[in-house]
């Protein structure tokens, strides 16, 4: 089945953890998907998708600027993020509708929406450009697409930057940067690769830049403390170190911890995050 380890990530510990900390990760995340959705510029009356949508944050965004005669739908494959999604949907008294399901499969009548958008939710296709072509056939003649994804590790730091401090201690496996993952489409040639065979048209990236804060606190050894706690609940340093010998483990934390301090100031830690926002339209 396509997208199956993705699908048993996402419902099983990796949708647990972004379902505790998901408050944590909005806030982190709020500036790339505020560029993104400026981009998308949703209009009153339309039909939107959000693909990945998670807890919802941005389906509510859409849904304030569709208004009443315009409809959301969030699709997704963790169930843990949809129940808080339906939670929050719930409290607020927006009419938006959520899907449980793989938005690379035939889920949606041909041409029903205006508008498909993601923050951070496409680069996780097994096949990218199949996925994407399902998607465009969900789009009516002309309709837009935009979504946020990261640039490549190299131009972020909050990613990068934590693996290095632990490379100090054991040997980072090697990676495939067009596998399905955070930085499958740090990429512009690939992004506009698989969007034209899918598909689509007028693709245009645009580099985004904002502070990441990877910790907080009011006083730098919290902010240390903060960023560590963070690092060790998402992300790939905390997998890698448990696979570690304990004490070859032990040392690692330790050069973690040391030089999250070092980073530390009285705001706490910013680091580089680095987007595309992507748009397109279906040809």
């Amino acid at each position: 089945m396509a997208n199956r380890q993705q699908i048993e990530d996402w419902n099983g510990a990796v949708g647990e953890r972004w379902l505790t900390y998901n408050d944590w990760l909005d806030r982190r995340t709020a500036a790339y998907g505020r560029d993104a959705l400026d981009a998308a510029a949703a209009q009153p009356g339309e039909a939107v998708l959000d693909i990945g949508c998670g807890a919802g944050a941005t389906v509510f965004e859409l849904a304030r600027a569709v208004g009443e005669g315009g409809s959301v739908t969030g699709v997704d494959v963790s169930e843990p993020l949809l129940s808080r999604a339906r939670e929050r949907a719930a409290a607020l008294a927006l009419p938006v509708e959520f899907r449980l399901a793989d938005a690379s499969r035939p889920l949606f009548a041909p041409a029903r929406f205006d508008l498909l958008f993601s923050r951070f939710g496409v680069m996780f296709f097994d096949d990218p450009v199949a996925a994407f072509a399902e998607l465009r056939k969900t789009l009516k003649p002309g309709g837009r697409l935009a979504f946020a994804c990261w640039q490549g590790p190299d131009r972020n730091d909050w990613y990068r930057w934590p693996l290095r401090a632990i490379a100090e201690a054991i040997a980072l496996p090697p990676s495939d940067p067009d596998a399905p993952g955070p930085f499958a489409f740090g990429k512009p040639e690939r992004v506009r690769q698989v969007l034209g065979e899918a598909g689509f048209d007028a693709v245009e990236l645009r580099a985004f830049e904002a502070p990441f804060y990877l910790g907080e606190g009011d006083d730098p050894d919290a902010a240390a403390a903060d960023a560590y706690d963070q690092v060790m609940r998402v992300g790939p340093v905390a997998r890698l170190l448990a696979a570690q010998e304990p004490a070859v483990r032990v040392r690692a934390e330790a050069r973690l911890r040391a030089a999250l301090r070092e980073l530390a100031r009285e705001r706490g830690i910013a680091m580089m995050g680095a987007t595309w926002t992507v748009t397109a339209r279906a040809a």
